[in-house]
């Protein structure tokens, strides 16, 4: 894991392809820094050519910003997967260009439009397809609409809430869904969590284990197991004993609770090893959208699934998931878990992220353009 310990310098992270610099934190006094408007600001602007995308940092002019009622002066935005899915153009997230990507994003009001929010709050914004169809924190401005918006809470720095970003706050609305089904683990029945070295999966072993689960983490990178115990797993197992799909319907109940962030055939293998009543909160379709299994856990073992999406997530809803994050009392944990970019080297990082090569939580300076 990266470690965010007070020293002034940069870690070199190397890959096959790039030796890129990563600038590490060099006091708290950067954590939520004012910033000064202007009419121009730097943003990474994408641009598609002949099928492929490039994206530079460059000028952008503030009226050139799609409509939305609060202008946000952006401090933090995070590195996701589907961030570095959307910097090599794969999947067709974004459709038109130039588009300003980033799915996440925090900082601080500029202007509004919205009563729910005045000059100098700290907000952040996850979901609603910002950094698709919309564009997103890869920016130093942006201007959104205000519902997509929640108040950072006062426990939490505007860094911390990007560390925690779409990926952080998945894992929270999964693990408050179970806990709102009567969620109960234990060495015996465990509360699983696929796709473990990821971005959602970490962070749910990180707010399960603070809430006094006893978790499991499944991974296919088992050398990461030292890490995963870090965050709170108490056990880690090889993803390829859930990675099939059982020739029963129903096997040895083994798991108290599940976030599955996999899906495919690891999601129906799950489900066949639910103890009775369990839930298991689905959030992740790296495996493939495609459940093939039966009724039979659903209605022997009165098995629940739920669904989990962070951007169909009502804003009074947020609200909650936030502050169970504030809570949750880690933040010095996950500070630790975290690795600070500047924005002008985040086009870069594209094929580092998709390849797994960068680990941990990485937040995005957006002064640094």
């Amino acid at each position: 894991m990266f470690s965010r310990k007070t020293r002034i310098g940069a870690v070199i992270a190397k890959s096959a392809n790039a030796v890129l610099p990563i600038l590490m934190p060099t006091g708290s006094e950067r954590l939520d820094r004012p910033t000064v408007p202007s009419m121009t600001f730097r943003a990474l602007m994408l641009n598609q050519s002949d099928k492929t995308v490039t994206g530079e940092v460059t000028d952008v002019e503030q009226d050139q910003l799609p409509p939305g009622d609060v202008t946000v002066n952006v401090e933090w935005s995070s590195l996701n997967y589907k961030d570095g899915m959307i910097l090599q153009g794969i999947g067709r997230l974004v459709r038109d260009y130039p588009h300003i990507p980033g799915i996440d994003m925090a900082g601080r009001v500029e202007s509004s439009d919205d009563e729910r929010f005045s000059v100098g709050d700290r907000v952040a914004l996850t979901g609603w397809k910002v950094g698709e169809t919309h564009w997103g924190g890869y920016s130093q401005r942006a201007r959104v609409n205000g519902d997509w918006l929640v108040k950072v809470p006062d426990s939490l720095s505007t860094r911390q809430a990007m560390a925690v970003g779409t990926a952080g706050f998945t894992a929270m609305q999964a693990l408050v869904a179970l806990e709102n089904r009567n969620l109960e683990t234990s060495a015996e029945a465990p509360l699983l969590v696929t796709g473990a070295s990821g971005g959602v999966g970490g962070s749910a072993i990180l707010w399960a284990s603070a809430a006094d689960h006893h978790v499991v983490a499944s991974t296919g990178r088992l050398e990461n197991a030292n890490d995963l115990k870090a965050l709170g797993a108490a056990d880690v197992i090889d993803r390829n004993e859930i990675a099939d799909v059982p020739e029963r319907p129903l096997l040895t109940e083994r798991w108290g609770g599940c976030i599955d962030a996999v899906g495919g055939d690891t999601l129906a293998h799950v489900l066949t090893e639910m103890t009775y009543g369990s839930s298991v909160a689905a959030c992740g379709l790296s495996g493939g959208n495609g459940l093939p299994t039966t009724v039979i856990p659903f209605l022997l073992r009165g098995v629940n699934l739920l669904g989990i999406d962070s951007v169909m997530c009502p804003a009074q809803h947020r609200e909650v998931v936030w502050n169970r994050i504030a809570e949750a009392g880690v933040n010095d944990k996950l500070d630790d878990l975290t690795t600070e970019v500047p924005l002008h080297s985040v086009a870069k990082l594209g094929p580092e992220i998709l390849a797994g090569q960068v680990r941990g939580r990485v937040v995005v300076d957006c002064s640094q353009a």
